[in-house]
């Protein structure tokens, strides 16, 4: 009776033993199932234009405080508030009946004094005359030619008395300083003035071209400075873009037009000015706005995903790269900025080299992996040249 269950039991046998030689052996033949796989690209140098986008506000060109030079009631008002005027327009008229008597005393008083002149003249060079016959005494003589330069004196000031009165005349018109747009009026017609007050009657603004100032650390100056000097930089183009307070962009184009030479002392920043055009008036003086400055052109600059950039404990970046080996390298790199979703390396890279973008957390250095071309999440878009291993 065992005879019979001998058979099928080797047979049995037989059939699993066969089964188990259809399997290769783990590490021969295909890629082991459990080969990290990653995206890569191919880091590759271009140029980029280096931005800094730094807070400001606006000012006015020119801004002229109207205020009157001369004491009166004034009579009117000849502008409309909010309104553009040119250099001399009236602006306001102050009653000028008093200085306008003023003006008339003062010409009654210099043909006194240029009478008295004439006069005086004529009995000088009569005495010259007879001195020379010795028909008046030496004293006389003298006496005569005192006067005469006493009377040209006279003139003299009554000259400028006239001139002063009929500048206080002028001064009752009150006239715009510079061309551009005028505020609100501080006074009306019937209001008392005073010479000089410190109140101004309106403002003036010249708004067409309009400054930007933005301050910048000195440090980031000096940075710029070297770097433009060892060559690492492009010459600046000095242009200048704006963002309003809400993120829109202003359409025109500014240009920087000075530093400060001097370093503020409580922040440790430099002023920088830039001027913009403005037809339009859409900018208007102490507008909140940002700056965005261009610093200068790399010419060969390495911009990587920012994806691609891990940090170890001390909060150095460190990325990885697959070497010709198809293994995973991990480099400490040099970060200086980062450009939109991209980082901008100084260090650590080379034009060539193999980037890991993701599915670098599954691996470790040395670890061989499958790598495939990475493409942009939003887009579908290669954000540099890829390769796949």
């Amino acid at each position: 009776m065992i005879r019979p269950l001998r058979a099928p039991l080797v047979a049995l046998a037989c059939v699993t033993a066969l089964a188990a030689c259809g399997k290769p052996p783990m590490g021969q033949g295909a890629a082991p199932q459990g080969t990290p796989q990653v995206s890569t690209v191919v880091v590759q140098p271009q140029p980029v234009v280096l931005t800094t986008e730094l807070p400001g506000r606006t000012s006015a060109v020119l801004v002229a405080d109207v205020r009157p030079q001369v004491t009166g009631i004034l009579q009117s008002r000849r502008f409309v508030e909010g309104s553009s005027v040119k250099a001399g327009d009236l602006l306001y008229q102050i009653d000028p009946a008093t200085y306008q008597a003023a003006v008339d005393s003062a010409e009654a008083a210099l043909a006194k004094a240029q009478a008295t002149q004439h006069t005086t003249r004529l009995k000088a060079e009569r005495y010259r005359e007879l001195i020379a016959i010795n028909a008046v005494s030496q004293q006389d003589a003298d006496d005569a030619d005192a006067a005469l330069l006493q009377a040209n004196a006279e003139v003299a000031s009554a000259k400028a008395a006239l001139t002063s009165a009929r500048i206080d005349l002028a001064y009752t018109r009150v006239s715009s300083p510079i061309s551009g747009r005028i505020g609100k009026s501080s006074v009306t017609a019937g209001a008392l003035v005073t010479a000089n007050q410190s109140s101004a009657l309106a403002t003036v603004q010249q708004l067409d071209p309009m400054y930007v100032d933005v301050t910048q650390s000195s440090n980031t100056v000096l940075r710029l400075k070297r770097a433009i000097a060892d060559g690492q930089l492009g010459g600046a183009t000095a242009k200048v873009k704006l963002l309003f307070d809400d993120g829109t962009a202003y359409p025109l184009e500014g240009k920087l037009q000075f530093s400060d030479v001097t370093v503020d002392a409580n922040t440790g920043s430099v002023t920088l000015r830039a001027e913009f055009p403005n037809p339009k008036g859409e900018l208007l003086p102490n507008l909140y706005v940002r700056a965005v400055v261009e610093e200068g052109t790399v010419s060969k600059a390495l911009l990587i995903p920012q994806q691609a950039v891990s940090r170890d404990a001390t909060g150095k970046p460190r990325a990885f790269v697959v070497d010709s080996d198809g293994k995973l390298q991990q480099r400490d790199l040099l970060t200086e900025r980062a450009i939109g979703n991209q980082w901008l390396v100084t260090g650590g890279l080379q034009a060539g080299d193999v980037l890991v973008v993701s599915g670098q957390q599954k691996a470790q250095p040395g670890a061989l992996v499958e790598a495939t071309p990475y493409k942009s999440a939003t887009d579908g878009e290669k954000l540099v040249s890829t390769v796949a291993m």
